[in-house]
């Protein structure tokens, strides 16, 4: 197979449908547009959402309650996770950045520590938040905790 030789699929391709053209076109008088009304006027354009006078569905659906735009949304871990993290990826220090890399937080995510479970090892944390509970945990398995701005 050469260039010269290639073609595209059969059925790809096929002739523009010509409108406007004369009444033995078979796309003449109303060129396929319906009779009056403003889709079938030169220069119409359809506005995105408009429902032809159909009442919107952004003004339809009921709206309720408020949604904070400040809310600090966090990942959280618990104490409990982090013993069986730290022997499947060997590691002692979790910040945000080892934590993206062995996968189990995004980019710009903000990490939140919690207490549920026990801790068994030494563990340094660098994280953005972290609960009473997991910080007497960790300092008294020996570990130290630094929050992140």
């Amino acid at each position: 197979m050469k260039l010269h030789e290639l073609k595209p699929a059969k059925g790809a391709v096929h002739k523009e449908k010509r409108i406007g053209r004369g009444e033995g076109s078979g796309f003449g008088g109303t060129s396929t547009k319906g009779n009056k009304g403003g889709q079938s006027r030169a220069g119409y354009k359809r506005k995105m959402g408009h429902e032809g006078g159909q009442m919107p569905i952004q003004r339809r659906t009921p709206k309720r309650g408020f949604k904070n735009p400040d809310k600090i949304v966090y990942k959280v871990i618990n104490i409990g996770q982090v013993d069986q993290w730290a022997e499947t990826h060997n590691i002692t220090d979790f910040s945000a950045e080892n934590l993206y890399t062995m996968g189990f937080i995004g980019k710009t995510d903000k990490v939140k520590i919690l207490g549920n479970g026990e801790i068994k090892g030494k563990f340094n944390f660098k994280v953005h938040a972290i609960s009473e509970k997991a910080k007497t945990a960790i300092e008294a398995a020996g570990g130290t905790v630094e929050i992140l701005k």
